[in-house]
């Protein structure tokens, strides 16, 4: 069982129903049933959990082939904590009306090496499988 895994799915799982509830309660309190109503606040909201949705799932796809690969427990957290850290960044910069854009760029990036570093972590092991195991 890939537990390391598990375990950053399972936090940011939790970080996805806050931000889901936290654009639940902004919806009714602007009384805004869909869409976005030209609310810079519902617009940051809605970004900021689309964007999660958008990028989180293919990351534990990536984190969990990593372990399953038997990555080094070390790596797998490091790429897991770089998910869990860009995606805590990118909101808190996105979520504001006067958007903090270092938080933002600081959080995209985190996410982005781990999406590639995860990447060639996986192409270099299947290269070296295929280098020893040809046929």
């Amino acid at each position: 069982m890939p537990v390391i895994t598990s375990l950053y799915a399972a936090i940011l799982a939790l970080l996805f129903y806050k931000l889901s509830i936290r654009t639940i309660q902004l919806r009714r309190q602007l009384r805004i049933p869909i869409g976005d109503g030209g609310e810079p606040s519902m617009i940051r909201a809605m970004r900021v959990h689309a964007n999660f949705a958008e990028y989180v799932p293919l990351a534990l796809v990536l984190l969990f082939l990593v372990e399953s690969n038997g990555a080094p427990g070390w790596v797998v957290h490091v790429l897991g904590l770089m998910l869990l850290t860009g995606r805590l960044l990118h909101a808190g910069g996105v979520s504001r009306v006067k958007e903090d854009f270092r938080l933002r760029i600081a959080g995209m990036r985190m996410t982005f090496i781990m999406l590639i570093a995860a990447s060639v972590y996986l192409l270099v092991t299947v290269g070296l499988t295929w280098l020893g195991n040809p046929g």
